[in-house]
């Protein structure tokens, strides 16, 4: 069997029994380890799956392994999780340090091969630290494009809805510039409900139920090492390595602690609701005295581009106006969805194989810098 066919998954169900199955392997390591079932939404069976257990001596440190925050992406998370089961399992101490791998803290949009909840509410929008503090008209370049984020009609001819998508946003880049342009889509938007990259009027279960989580470990051990999975972003077929502005490293020094090559940082200031940046203020506010990685690992797809970061936008906006509205072709339905894939979770052979080469550089560099490899 070819190593991504073990692998990759294509269904939630699959992806969630197999994710279970590694409870097996973890209890030879941490014979307490244990298997927690939260059941998310209005839907029967759409779950989010932990395995954690406790160091086996003491608690000097935890591995915590999320995925699936933007739902389909949850598949190639998976897919890394499993992987470091199967061959990085027996270089972790497990006597000193805790283990906490997470399946699906987006169920329902995994099993729809969607990025949002059923709310339509992006999660990586939806950690607010303090909601008060977040007017709902926060992006102001997202509000003064709308017209072109808002699905307002059944899609009738992809080809010519797509053109006109790109000439749209191409002239809200002269109009904003495309920075601005680039802003109203990183910062998330809190005014329109069936509009991309929402982040909710309210929190989501999800984000609840993954905050009682990031509390635990952060109360409960002195180090934290997390490592949170996502595609799309960055070079294709290339790991990049997001890191928050809280962790104060300059870019190229961490560059040259995990010996990775694309190591981008974000403010708070332009990402509002980001689980990262909730992560680490609730560390700042609450557990100072605990030491905290944190950092979001994307396998990209489009590129970098100008015309790639186009695409992406078509391709997002597509798909949400497809939801919503529907499409009178059958063919026309078909193309967004299979473009939608193709920007998160490819078919494709090479990029697969990418995926596992990439995922093995990026839990060698982290995981042995941050101490929680065992070197011979």
């Amino acid at each position: 069997m070819k190593a991504t066919e073990k692998y990759f998954t294509s269904t939630y169900e699959q992806s969630r029994e197999t994710f279970r199955n590694l409870i097996n392997s973890i209890k030879e390591k941490w014979p307490k380890a244990e298997l927690y079932t939260k059941s998310i939404g209005r839907e029967a069976d759409n779950t989010i799956d932990v395995i954690y257990s406790e160091g086996g001596s003491s608690n000097d440190q935890v591995l915590f392994f999320t995925t699936g925050e933007h739902g389909i992406e949850g598949y190639t998370g998976a897919t890394v999780t499993h992987l470091f089961v199967e061959e990085y399992l027996e270089k972790v101490n497990s006597e000193t340090t805790g283990i906490c791998l997470v399946h699906a803290i987006n169920p329902w949009g995994m099993r729809n091969f969607r990025r949002v909840t059923e709310n339509n509410v992006d999660l990586n929008r939806n950690y607010i630290f303090e909601p008060d503090s977040v007017p709902e008209d926060v992006n102001e370049n997202y509000a003064k494009e709308c017209q072109i984020f808002q699905p307002n009609e059944k899609v009738k001819d992809v080809t010519k809805e797509k053109t006109e998508l790109y000439e749209q946003l191409s002239k809200g880049m002269m109009r904003e510039g495309f920075s601005g342009i680039k802003k109203a889509k990183s910062m998330g938007q809190f005014e329109f409900e069936k509009g991309v990259y929402y982040g909710g009027s309210e929190e989501e279960e999800s984000a609840q139920y993954m905050k009682t989580w990031q509390r635990k470990l952060l109360a409960e051990y002195p180090r934290v090492i997390h490592m949170d999975g996502h595609t799309a972003l960055g070079p294709t077929n290339e790991v990049t390595m997001v890191v928050s502005e809280h962790d104060e490293r300059e870019e190229e020094e961490m560059k040259e602690q995990y010996s990775m090559e694309n190591i981008e940082k974000f403010t708070p200031k332009k990402v509002k609701g980001d689980s990262t940046n909730y992560f680490h203020k609730l560390n700042k506010e609450e557990y100072p005295d605990t030491y905290l990685f944190s950092a979001l690992f994307e396998f990209g797809t489009f590129g970098t581009s100008r015309k790639a970061e186009l695409r992406e936008f078509t391709t997002i906006i597509l798909e949400n106006q497809l939801y919503w509205e529907g499409a009178e072709k059958e063919e026309d339905r078909q193309w967004i969805l299979e473009e939608f894939q193709n920007m998160f979770y490819p078919d494709e052979e090479e990029w697969r194989e990418a995926v596992l080469k990439e995922a093995r550089l990026g839990i060698e560099s982290v995981l042995t810098q941050e101490g929680i490899l065992v070197t011979a």
